[in-house]
């Protein structure tokens, strides 16, 4: 790692550096044993290598002794702070000093320069985009958008910009921790990246001085970005990598080139993973895969460790960790916080941290703190004279409030306190607050701390050192201008191997695909089974071959969605400097070469050999060869897109009219010889067209098709025996005299194909390949998938607060001081008249063929207006112990009574709680007035007049203080309702629904800042103080957060009770009981959660001696308890008095309201989903107007030819296809309405199930019509067809309306049965396929195998398409084109009239020239009618088949309620059937 240690080195062991570490590994110095340094360990070529001398018994005893040695080291210096002096370690308890002194001693003698980096800055602002409240758009504004664009570049304007953050200066040495205080919105986070120089593209400017020691900031991001890291607070990884290859993969980018006596990089590799995982105690997790909310792998808390250390393994100089305890109980965060204090001591490293919620040890931790107000800064100077610095200037720091706590609480206007006669004396607004600052002592002495800092920093020298530092470290190759550490070959190979690991660890979904090739394979080759040789069979020979490229092809789409979920991940990576990202665009690429060439094989041997194709060794690897490469170069096609394109919409969007121009232009659907010229060029850049050639001209080489059935002209009876000349094969590339079609001849006339480009084309396709593997690299580099913007409030059109209309910045910081807001007005109907009791309960779960306890024999209860706090490590059980008390447990077994007033749960038990979600799940486009109204209409009865309820409505509004942003829609996160927001939205969907038994709440704390979290637990405690019982999980809470609970249950891992009962005033019960048990004092200044949570053994690496749960089994505690539960049961039971009133007897119902009146209501709230989410209808309008228009000018003026006859038919088949990616935008939509459903309103019982899917269909209609009408005149008026109401309408009935009904109830139908988005779009794409090929456009039917033609009866799109050919072709007058005709010459003495009556009569068809002797030219058909009849079709079929269709829509609803309803509402044992990959 980069920077030196801040050890004293002047007390070094300089004279004997092997025996140090020979002692240390308990050998001597005798001649026989080997103390040379062959192993290579004492040559490390950078400060990373210096500490690799500590793990030399790892790679080569691997002596845990070591370890734990090194575990002990880390734990001390996890304590210690620069304003602790120098760190100094007891060399006769603690040999790893002297270990530590020699490593530094041979850098030294070897030369080795190691980095290390202080950073100033001053002045230092961010500018960006005045957005800090939009309107939110609704379809209405696609309308009018063009003319408010219009009239916004005629007025010149200019975007407003605004400061971030104003005017900020600091100071850190190398070594120093600095804590970044701020509530949200405060810019902490905006500080972080711009002293990293991460993400600047979010930001229209920056201003200021910043100095990495004496480097100015622009020549540090171009020459030595990589010394500079920003951790995120969200943990992406790799899900499928395990912990090992994922800290391997971060120090091999990172591995130098110079290093201890040349020790190999894999040596080096895992001697520094050793160091990492063992600081971090993660040696346990080697072989666990990281995973993530969906793929199962370590826990939170350790993924936490993983980014840590992979962050530390990129051996920064300077760090910035954005709010890394996020989510986490009080004793792991105070672990991650000493284990960045660990980096900061052993590396020396800098590090800038945000923390939201910061106990006082957690604060201690740090040397110095700066707080932001708004976007000003207030204060920056040690942390010990932070808080003298805001008491001198007149606030009061509360009891028992930490003082970070403090801190924050000073920028809250409701939250600080300023001291008796201080009133008016104090700063008010976040100016003041700065104004103060900039005047004060503190101030000064900083802006001296940072001029004499920056004047004694000799910038020449310490650019010379980076520079030969890394010209040291960067591995041979390297651009000595590239801030990467390893060459690009090198970035490539480790880039290729990682996606290697990811595909060997998740077989299941790698085997799902060459499962899913393998199974479309055997149904194609049987659709095609054994085609004849005869010319009947050339046009499924194509179809065969064209089936083949059109599935690799749409195989291939999902290379879009795959990239964009790795995206945040790479981009994290990107920031790191680890590699190129071209680098891990090209490994992905080459890993795939396997992969496809497997399900290339799978697929392709199966088709070609049932299918009858040419049994010729050189045909078949001809075909597999190039519909493997048409794989390969789609994939690079579509990754190239997903490379160039920001967001995923736009990416499928483009997709999609690009999979349409290469099938389209692929000569099968659309031959060259009909091509308009316009469009032609697109036939020359599809390297789909080069494969279909090369593949379809080496089948038909060299083949003689015999003429058969309906072509052998004349033909039938009196037709027998005809001499030579007299009878022609009506088919493309027939020669006159001949009863055959030569394959090569048929391929010139039809397609202009030759054999003889096929090795041309081979080498085409290659050049597209390597194009679009080049533009996908070019993309990765130099298209940054982020945008400018900020967080913003979205009102609805005429609902902005009239004051943010106005002068913003006046209206920031105003407010009363101290006062607290608590709008809370005591409600009657608040108070809880029913006791909860829960006894002995235990939860049981299969786990790896055994069982797995996770709730040991819990007991507690609630009283009216107490608040219980669920307390415990990570892991111990406290959510599911919430979700076993509600009723949410759908799994395992559940033991135990769960009592009201003495009686086990009834089914209005759901109906009388309400459960507050740790996530907060919200309809993104209704307004919080909206959501709430909602709610309340929902979730109470319908006796309840709607008036009251819409009164109450506003009543929580204002007890929540929302009425600010009532009118603003939830929205996403940047654009919408930010996490304290969202969170008493929450609150407020449970609270309008009147639980009058208990308000469960998990973590609601979670991701605030302390001052947040004091207001949520502020208004519970004012709902317990209305009379509300309320059972609440909590993670971090302070010392006064803690005190505002009065009951507490404590868990320990294995969900094992540790403590139940009262908190206490100043937590002095709860206090004495574990002080009196064996615990030590809890200190005054002490955080009483933090000393529960040590005092159990509470944190990933800490322990206890003592056993709290045998402990609290056999307290006398517990026994007054248990005496105190059984006493509530008895009473409660005796004072009930059952059900017998209305009122209670509605409670039993499972639903408030009636269907009816859900339906009215969810289908409301349907509508402003849609209406409110234009870019929804805006993509699915690009799309059909693209596709419409595309498809309908590439067939433009349909000729009245067999031709123009059969591309009427592909014309059908195109729009029908077209419906493929409607159908993943509708599932795309509808996924969220799901997710919302099953998150938060089924378990609250807000409506029947069946409207979920009911409402998402109906709404989607009017759309889907609308769109499909944009389409119909796009594509249907263009190709000149029949536009007289019989044919347009038809055709538009049947694509504008009924093709609409059947997309959304088919793409509803396998979403809602899927376990995921990605899952469903798998599954469509499956069906799909096979809808399409058994309609009778790529087979015809007739060419069917006899147990495949039910399939073509039950595909709907046989339907759909017979009704939209019949409408462009009924009626339509076919006249040959002169390469259509077949010539012949008719017996002597006859003419061609004469010769042909009989057949005429039989077969159909016209002569060009009956009255001629010889050269008769015949067209087979007269009219497109009968063309129809070829294919299946009638004109007379039309209303049949609308019955049909309207069988389909019925048909596909009824089985997706039935579905839905069995196996996921009732979740019936088939659950494994779609079981996530």
């Amino acid at each position: 790692m980069t920077s030196s240690n801040n050890l004293d080195l002047e007390t070094a062991i300089s004279s004997d550096d092997e025996h140090a570490i020979n002692e240390f590994k308990g050998q001597d110095d005798s001649p026989t044993k080997n103390n040379s340094s062959d192993d290579g360990y004492d040559e490390l070529g950078d400060d990373e290598g210096r500490r690799l001398k500590l793990v030399r018994s790892v790679t080569n005893n691997n002596e845990t002794h070591f370890l734990e040695r090194l575990e002990s080291l880390s734990q001390q210096l996890s304590r210690h702070t620069t304003r602790d002096g120098e760190i100094r370690i007891d060399p006769e308890n603690f040999d790893l000093y002297k270990i530590l002194n020699t490593c530094m001693n041979i850098f030294e003698k070897e030369g080795i320069k190691l980095r290390k980096s202080g950073l100033s800055f001053e002045d230092l602002s961010m500018y960006g985009i005045d957005q800090s409240f939009d309107i939110a758009s609704t379809i209405t504004d696609l309308f009018t958008g063009p003319y408010h664009l219009a009239k916004k570049i005629i007025s010149n304007k200019k975007t407003p910009t605004h400061k971030i953050l104003h005017n900020i200066n600091g100071l850190a040495k190398s070594g120093e921790m600095v804590l970044v205080l701020g509530r949200p919105g405060s810019g902490c986070s905006t500080l972080l990246k711009s002293l990293s120089g991460t993400d600047f593209d979010l930001y229209t400017g920056i201003e200021g001085d910043i100095r990495y020691d004496g480097i100015p900031q622009k020549e540090m991001m171009k020459s030595f970005k990589s010394d500079i890291i920003y951790n995120p607070e969200l943990d992406v990884h790799f899900p499928h990598l395990t912990v090992e290859e994922t800290l391997k993969f971060a120090i091999a980018c990172k591995t130098p080139n110079v290093r201890i006596k040349g020790v190999s990089r894999e040596q080096f590799i895992n001697s520094l993973m050793e160091i990492l995982a063992t600081v971090f105690g993660l040696r346990h997790t080697y072989k666990t895969k990281v995973g993530n909310d969906f793929i199962r792998g370590v826990s939170g808390g350790e993924r936490k460790r993983v980014s840590i250390a992979e962050a530390l393994a990129c051996r920064g100089s300077i760090y910035c960790w954005d709010n890394a305890t996020r989510g986490l109980d009080a004793s792991t965060a105070l672990e991650y916080t000493r284990a960045i204090r660990t980096s900061t001591n052993l590396l020396n490293t800098t590090a800038f941290v945000t923390i939201y919620q910061a106990g006082e040890n957690i604060y201690e931790t740090f040397d110095k703190v700066t707080v932001l107000y708004s976007g000003h800064q207030i204060y920056y100077g040690p942390i010990l004279e932070a808080k003298p610095y805001f008491e001198k200037m007149g606030f009061e720091c509360l009891p028992r409030q930490s003082t970070a706590e403090f801190l924050t609480a000073v920028t809250d206007p409701n939250g600080r306190y300023p001291k008796k006669g201080w009133e008016h004396r104090v700063p008010k607004t976040a100016q003041e607050f700065e104004e103060y600052w900039l005047n004060s002592d503190e101030f000064k002495r900083l802006k001296q701390e940072i001029s004499e800092y920056n004047k004694d920093i000799d910038a020449d020298k310490t650019h010379e050192l980076f520079y030969e530092s890394l010209k040291q470290e960067k591995m041979k190759y390297t651009n000595s201008k590239s801030y990467y550490t390893i060459n690009y070959y090198e970035q490539l190979k480790l880039t290729t191997t990682r996606a290697f690991q990811r595909i060997w660890n998740d077989k299941a979904y790698n085997g799902t695909l060459i499962f899913a090739g393998l199974a479309q394979g055997l149904i194609a080759g049987s659709l095609y089974y054994n085609t004849t040789p005869t010319v009947s069979g050339a046009f499924s020979r194509g179809g065969a071959v064209f089936f083949a490229v059109f599935t690799v092809s749409l195989m291939s789409l999902a290379e879009i969605s795959a990239a964009f979920s790795s995206r945040p991940i790479l981009m994290k990576q990107r920031n790191y400097s680890l590699y190129h990202p071209s680098a891990e665009a090209l490994g992905n690429y080459f890993t795939s070469i396997p992969i496809n060439f497997l399900v290339c094989v799978f697929f392709v041997i199966p088709l070609y050999f049932l299918t009858g194709l040419k049994s010729e060794a050189g045909a078949f690897f001809t075909a597999l060869l190039f519909i493997y490469l048409s794989s390969m170069t789609m994939t690079a096609l579509f990754q190239a897109v997903a490379s160039l394109n920001k967001t995923v919409a736009s990416a499928n969007a483009f997709a999609g009219t690009l999979i349409l121009a290469v099938l389209m232009y692929s000569s099968f659907t659309l031959q060259r010889p009909s091509m308009h010229d316009y469009f032609k060029w697109i036939s020359y850049i599809n390297p789909i067209l080069y494969a279909f050639e090369a593949v379809i001209s080496t089948e038909f080489h060299g083949r003689k098709m015999e003429c058969d059935g309906n072509y052998l002209t004349p033909g039938g009876p009196g037709y027998d025996n005809l001499a030579s000349g007299t009878q022609v094969c009506a088919f493309k590339g027939s020669v006159l005299g001949q009863t055959w079609v030569s394959g090569d001849e048929y391929l010139k006339v039809a397609f202009t194909y030759s054999f003889s480009h096929v090795w041309r084309n081979l080498g085409i396709i290659i050049a597209f390949l390597i194009f679009f593997v080049f533009v996908n690299a070019l993309g990765s580099e130099l298209v940054k998938p982020i945008t400018g913007g900020g967080d913003r409030l979205l009102y609805i059109k005429g609902k902005v607060p009239q004051h943010l209309t106005g002068d913003i910045e006046n209206n920031l910081g105003e407010g009363s001081q101290g006062e607290g807001k608590n709008n809370f007005v005591a409600d009657e109907d608040l108070k809880a008249k029913d006791i909860f009791v829960w006894k002995d309960v235990k939860y049981v779960i299969p786990y790896d063929g055994k069982e797995r306890t996770l709730l040991d024999t819990i007991s507690g209860y609630t009283e009216a207006g107490t608040i219980v706090a669920l307390m415990g490590e990570s892991g111990a059980g406290k959510t599911t112990l919430l979700n076993t008390l509600a009723q949410r447990i759908d799994m395992g077994v559940v033991t135990g009574d769960m009592l009201v007033n003495g009686k086990p749960l009834d089914m209005s038990f759901s109906r009388r709680t309400g459960y507050v979600q740790q996530q907060d799940i919200h309809v993104s486009q209704t307004t919080v007035r909206e959501s709430l109204q909602f709610a309340a209409r929902l979730r109470r009865s319908t006796s309840v007049p709607d008036s009251e309820k819409l009164a109450y409505v506003e009543k929580i509004i204002k007890v929540l203080d929302m009425e600010e942003y009532a009118d603003a829609v939830v929205g996403e996160s940047g654009s919408g309702l930010n996490v304290e927001q969202r969170k008493k939205l929450s609150i407020g969907v449970e609270l309008v629904a009147k639980p009058s038994l208990l308000m469960f709440l998990d973590e609601p704390t979670s991701g605030l800042d302390s001052q947040s979290a004091w207001s949520i637990v502020q208004l519970l405690r004012s709902l317990a103080d209305a009379g509300q019982s309320i059972v609440c999980t909590i993670h971090q809470p302070s010392a006064t957060l803690f005190e505002q609970f009065d009951r507490l249950l404590l868990l320990r891992k294995g969900g094992q009770t540790v403590y139940f009962g009262d908190i206490g005033t100043h937590s002095n019960t709860v206090l004495n009981y574990f002080e009196r048990n064996g615990a030590r004092k809890c200190e005054d200044g002490e955080n009483p959660a933090e000393y529960i949570l040590e005092a159990i053994g509470a944190g990933a690496t800490a322990s206890t001696s003592y056993n709290w749960f045998d402990i609290w089994n056999n307290s006398p505690e517990k026994i007054a308890t248990d005496k105190r539960r059984d006493e509530l049961i008895i009473e409660s039971s005796q004072k009930s008095e059952g059900v017998d009133d209305g009122t209670e007897k509605s409670l039993i119902s499972k639903y408030a309201t009636p269907f009816h009146y859900q339906f009215y209501h969810v289908l409301k709230r349907t509508h402003i989903i849609f209406w409110r989410d234009p870019q929804y209808f805006a993509a699915k309008l690009a799309l059909v107007t693209m596709c419409g228009l595309f498809i309908g000018f590439s067939f433009f003026g349909l000729k009245h030819s067999l031709t123009g006859a059969q591309n009427g038919m592909f014309v059908s088949f195109l729009a029908v296809v077209v419906s493929a990616p409607i159908i993943n935008q509708v599932q795309e939509k509808a996924i969220k309405g799901r997710e919302l459903f099953e998150g938060r309103e089924k378990l609250s019982n807000t409506y029947t199930w069946s409207l979920m899917i009911l409402t998402q269909i109906i709404m989607e209609i009017p759309y889907l019509i609308f769109g499909a009408t944009i389409m119909f005149v796009s594509l249907y008026f263009p190709t000149q067809a029949n536009t007289s109401g019989p044919h347009a309408g038809i055709f538009y009935l049947a694509q504008g309306v009924f093709l609409q009904f059947f997309v959304v109830s088919f793409g509803c139908l396998i979403l809602y049965i899927a376990p995921d988005l990605e899952t469903a779009a798998v599954i469509v794409s499956f069906l799909y396929t096979f809808i399409v090929a058994f309609s009778g456009v790529v087979q015809p039917v007739s060419l069917m195998p006899g147990f495949w033609t039910f399939m073509h009866k039950v595909s709907p799109y046989t339907y759909f398409i017979q009704n939209l050919v019949s409408a462009v072709l009924h009626g339509r007058k076919i006249t040959c084109s002169q390469v259509e005709l077949a010539f012949f010459n008719p017996p002597p003495n006859e003419t061609c009239g004469e010769f042909m009556a009989d057949f005429l009569n039989s077969r159909g068809g016209y002569l060009t020239n009956p009255s001629a002797t010889s050269q008769c030219g015949y067209c087979q058909y007269t009219n497109a009618d009968d063309y129809l009849l070829t294919i299946g079709a009638k004109y007379a079929y039309r209303w049949r088949n609308i019955g049909f269709f309207c069988v389909y829509f019925i048909f596909n609803v009824s089985f997706v309620l039935f579905l839905y309803y069995t196996f996921r509402y009732k979740k019936f044992s088939l659950k494994g059937l779609f079981g996530k990959k």
